[in-house]
């Protein structure tokens, strides 16, 4: 499969972005696949072939592009104890960068760019931990260039905030997947219950499944949660949704 890096003008400078295409001619539906905390890298390159594998133009920008290019920082070693919150707060100065209008004025470059290499027509967005609410962001921004919206192990889509994520629903027209991480403390029982509860007043076609077991981050290979199966579940959640939403006939 065709793949290259580009370079991406946004209002705020230039993100770098991963670009993998299915090849065999012609234009294909368009993917845009947003990070995890841990960035662009190799495993999120991986993800992107294999979804360009199954027909589709995929671009994965790099969401922190603000901080530098990828990579910012090498893979942490998650096993010690405490190096996840020490992780974290590295990381906090160059999410907080990331604000609700800066997600939408980059996704509106992101959708631009993805355009230039599909078929033009209504996307779908997949997003991973942090890349979930930046999707959700994009999605509630463009409703009309975004017809699919999937979160795994999603983080903080509900919070006590007037910009939280859920807050939006009513704006959203894409249809909606998440594969929730059980038990995970970002993303609580009582947090999915609220969010499905916005989504249904708001009338968004959506479905919501806890991963029973699975840790978040669950879907990445480069770290020590990653789990196998439910990553596999991610995968055919995904195709399935792509394939009812962006799918087009030849």
């Amino acid at each position: 499969m065709p793949s290259s890096h580009v370079d991406i003008p946004t209002p705020d400078g230039i993100a770098d972005a991963y670009v993998s295409e299915p090849g065999g001619g012609g234009r294909a539906p368009g993917v845009l696949l947003l990070q995890d905390g841990f960035g662009l890298r190799l495993r999120l390159e991986e993800m992107a072939d294999r979804i360009a594998g199954e027909g589709y133009a995929v671009l994965v920008p790099n969401l922190l592009y603000r901080s530098g290019r990828a990579p910012l920082f090498p893979m942490p070693d998650m096993t010690e104890p405490g190096s996840r919150a020490a992780f974290l707060e590295t990381l906090r100065p160059m999410v907080d960068l990331l604000t609700p209008e800066r997600m939408a004025t980059d996704g509106a470059a992101y959708l631009d760019a993805l355009a230039t290499i599909s078929d033009g027509g209504p996307i779908g967005i997949t997003g991973y931990c942090m890349g979930v609410r930046v999707g959700w962001r994009i999605a509630t921004a463009f409703p009309d260039r975004v017809a699919a919206l999937a979160g795994f192990h999603g983080g903080y889509l509900v919070t006590d905030q007037p910009d939280s994520s859920h807050r939006s629903a009513v704006d959203l027209h894409a249809e909606v997947y998440f594969g929730h991480a059980d038990h995970d403390p970002s993303m609580t029982a009582a947090d999915i219950e609220v969010l499905d509860a916005a989504l249904d007043a708001a009338g968004v076609t959506h479905t919501s499944e806890v991963y029973e077991g699975a840790s978040h981050g669950y879907t990445m290979s480069d770290t020590p949660v990653y789990d196998e199966a439910a990553a596999e579940r991610h995968f055919a959640a995904l195709f399935a949704l792509l394939e009812r939403t962006v799918a087009r006939e030849p």
